[in-house]
C-alpha cells in the first residue's frame, strides 16, 4: 500500500508548480489535510473526483464544500481515503471552497499497472506536466467576496501561468520562465491541465505539431493538431516530437473567449509563455507561435469535436444503449433582484446570478448534502429538480436576453433522484440570457460519453441522428459550444450526492449547478459506507 501526505495552508501560492505524483493503479491513497489560517478566511476542502479519482463508494472523499462534507476549519485536519484500482491517466485535485482553487491545486498522474510500456501509444522518452493557471495580484478570497457583496462578477485576473510561472511578458517574471529541455529526435508526453479559474485556454508550441492521445484520463484515437484548447477542469495528453532544428521555441497560452464580439465581457487578454529548448540551443531569441484570436470559436470547436474515444482500448467503457432517464437541461446567466436597502451593481440594477433549468442552486450551510442523504435528514435539499425547463423558448436567441419572464430564476437546493445503475442522457442546452458563452459543465462521480454537440437549439429529431454510439470521447468536463448544446450519457453506478456545475468559478457560487442523488444498490458492494470518524463537522 502506498500513501502520501500533503499539508496545505491557505497562504500557499502557486502550489501547483511543485505538486505532482504518480503511482501504480492498485494503490490506495491517504491524503491528510491540515487547515491553517484566520477564522472565516481559510476553510479548506479538496476535490479528488474524476479530475483526480473516480470515487466509487468513497463519496466522502469527493470534496465539494457542503455537498459531500463540511469545510475543514482552521486548526482542524481531515484524511481523504480513496482507492485508485483500475484507474490511470492525467488527473488533478483542487480546493473546492470559493476561489481558493486559484492557487491550491496540483497534478496526480497514475501510470498503467505495467508501466509506460503499456501505453496504447509509443513509449515517450519523458513525461512533463503542464499546468495552466490564473493569477490575481490580490487575495482571491477578497476578490470573490467583493464581487458577491455588490452582485457583480468579480475582477478579472492579472496573469496566466505555466507550471506556476507567468513568463517574460509580465513585469513580475521577466527573467523567470518555465523551461523544458528536450533532445532532438526524442518524443515527449505533455500532460496538460487547465487549472485556470475562469478561462478556457489556447496552448501552442512554435513550429511543432502535437498528437492528442488522451483527454480527462481517457484514451483517444490519435489526433494531430498544432493547437490545444482546454476548458477549466479538463486535461489533455499530447505526444510531441522534438523534430525541429536545434533552437529555442516559445510555448504560449492565452484565453479563448467564447462570447460574441458585440457582448464580450472584460477578460484578461494577456499571454503566458515558457520555453521549449533543445539541448545545445544557442539562440537567445525563441521563436514565438501565432496563437488563435481570442474569439476564435471555429478553431476551438474543431478541436473539441474532432476527438474520439479509443474504443476497445484500456479502460474503454462501451456506450450504454438503453436510456432510463432523459433530461433536457438549460443553463446560463441570470439576474437576481436587488434586496431592499441593498447596493447592487450587477446587470439590470440587480445581482449577477446563474441557473440550470431556471433553478439557481444554493448550497446548504449547516450540514452537507451527503450526510443528509446518508442519515435521511429532511429539509437540507429537495429531490424535485426538473427534467426540463419550465418554458420552451428560442434558447439561443440574443434578442430575448433581457426578457423579464425568463431572466429571473428562483434560488433553490434541488437535486435529481436516480435509481442505482440507471442510464442517464442529458441534453445540455446553452441559453442567451445576458450573453451566449461556452460553459464547461463538470459532472462529479462519473465519466460520461459525449454523443454529439453543435450550435443553436438542440433538435431532437435531426440532431439525435448525429449521435456517435461507437467511439465517442469520454470526459468528466464538457465545454458546451457557445450558443449551442451537447448530449452526454452515463450510468449512475455510484451511490451518493454528486454535483453537476459550470467549472467557471465566476458562475458556480451564483447558481449554475445542480446535483444527483444516486440511491444505494441492492448489496453491500453497491451501498455507500458510513462516513469516516474524522469527517469535518459544520458549526
Amino acid at each position: 500500500m502506498a500513501r502520501f501526505a500533503i499539508w496545505l495552508a491557505c497562504v500557499l501560492a502557486l502550489l501547483a508548480s511543485s505538486m505532482s505524483s504518480a503511482a501504480l493503479v492498485e494503490h490506495t491513497f491517504k491524503v491528510i489535510i491540515c487547515s491553517i489560517g484566520h477564522i472565516s478566511r481559510c476553510n479548506i476542502i479538496l476535490h479528488f473526483n474524476r479530475h483526480g479519482i473516480l470515487q466509487l463508494l468513497t463519496a466522502w472523499a469527493d470534496g465539494p464544500a457542503f455537498a459531500t462534507q463540511c469545510p475543514i476549519r482552521p486548526g482542524q485536519r481531515y484524511t481523504y481515503r480513496f482507492n485508485v484500482t483500475g484507474q490511470e491517466g492525467t488527473l488533478w485535485w483542487h480546493a473546492h471552497v470559493g476561489w481558493l482553487r486559484a492557487t491550491v491545486y496540483g497534478a496526480l498522474f497514475i501510470q498503467p499497472k505495467h508501466g509506460r510500456s503499456a501505453y496504447p501509444f509509443p513509449k515517450p522518452h519523458k513525461e512533463i506536466p503542464i499546468l495552466l493557471g490564473e493569477w490575481w495580484n490580490a487575495s482571491v478570497v477578497d476578490v470573490e467576496n467583493e464581487g458577491l457583496a455588490v452582485g457583480q462578477a468579480p475582477n478579472i485576473s492579472n496573469a496566466y501561468t505555466i507550471n506556476g510561472k507567468p513568463g517574460d511578458l509580465y513585469p513580475c517574471s521577466e527573467n523567470d520562465m518555465y523551461k523544458i529541455k528536450v533532445e532532438r529526435g526524442k518524443t515527449y508526453l505533455l500532460r496538460i491541465i487547465n487549472a485556470a479559474l475562469n478561462n478556457q485556454l489556447f496552448f501552442k508550441i512554435a513550429n511543432h505539431t502535437m498528437t492528442v492521445v488522451a483527454i480527462d484520463a481517457a484514451y483517444t484515437d490519435h489526433y494531430e493538431t498544432d493547437v490545444v484548447v482546454t476548458a477549466p477542469g479538463q486535461t489533455v495528453d499530447v505526444l510531441i516530437k522534438a523534430d525541429q532544428p536545434v533552437g529555442s521555441y516559445y510555448m504560449a497560452a492565452h484565453p479563448y473567449i467564447s462570447t460574441p464580439p458585440e457582448s464580450v465581457f472584460p477578460f484578461d487578454n494577456t499571454t503566458t509563455r515558457g520555453v521549449f529548448a533543445y539541448e545545445g540551443a544557442k539562440s537567445q531569441n525563441p521563436v514565438m507561435p501565432t496563437l488563435p484570436d481570442f474569439l476564435d470559436t471555429p478553431t476551438a470547436h474543431k478541436f473539441y469535436t474532432n476527438l474520439t474515444g479509443l474504443a476497445g482500448g484500456p479502460h474503454w467503457v462501451p456506450v450504454p444503449l438503453q436510456v432510463d432517464e432523459h433530461m433536457f437541461v438549460t443553463f446560463g446567466l441570470n439576474v437576481e433582484r436587488c434586496p431592499e436597502n441593498a447596493t447592487c451593481l450587477g446587470p439590470l440594477e440587480g445581482r449577477f446570478s446563474a441557473s440550470m433549468n431556471n433553478e439557481s442552486f444554493v448550497l446548504p450551510n449547516n450540514t452537507s448534502m451527503l450526510e443528509a442523504f446518508y442519515y435521511g435528514v429532511s429539509g437540507v435539499y429537495t429531490t424535485d429538480f426538473p427534467d426540463n425547463p419550465p418554458l420552451v423558448f428560442d434558447y439561443t436567441n440574443m434578442s430575448i436576453n433581457v426578457d423579464d419572464s425568463l431572466i429571473y430564476a428562483p434560488k433553490s437546493t434541488k437535486v435529481k433522484k436516480l435509481k442505482f445503475n440507471a442510464t442517464v442522457e442529458m441534453v445540455l442546452q446553452n441559453t442567451a440570457f445576458l450573453t451566449v458563452e461556452s460553459h464547461p459543465i463538470h459532472v462529479h462521480g462519473f465519466n460520461f460519453h459525449v454523443l454529439a454537440q453543435g450550435f443553436g437549439n438542440y433538435d431532437a429529431t435531426n440532431d439525435s441522428k448525429k449521435f456517435n454510439l461507437v467511439n465517442p470521447q469520454m470526459r468528466n468536463t464538457i465545454a458546451v459550444p457557445t450558443g449551442g448544446w451537447a448530449v452526454i450519457r452515463f450510468q449512475a453506478n455510484n451511490p451518493g450526492i454528486w454535483l453537476v456545475h459550470c467549472h467557471l468559478d465566476v458562475h458556480l457560487p451564483v447558481g449554475m449547478s445542480m446535483a444527483f442523488e444516486v440511491e444505494n444498490g441492492p448489496n453491500p458492494s453497491s451501498t455507500l459506507p458510513p462516513p469516516p470518524s474524522d469527517l469535518p463537522k459544520c458549526y
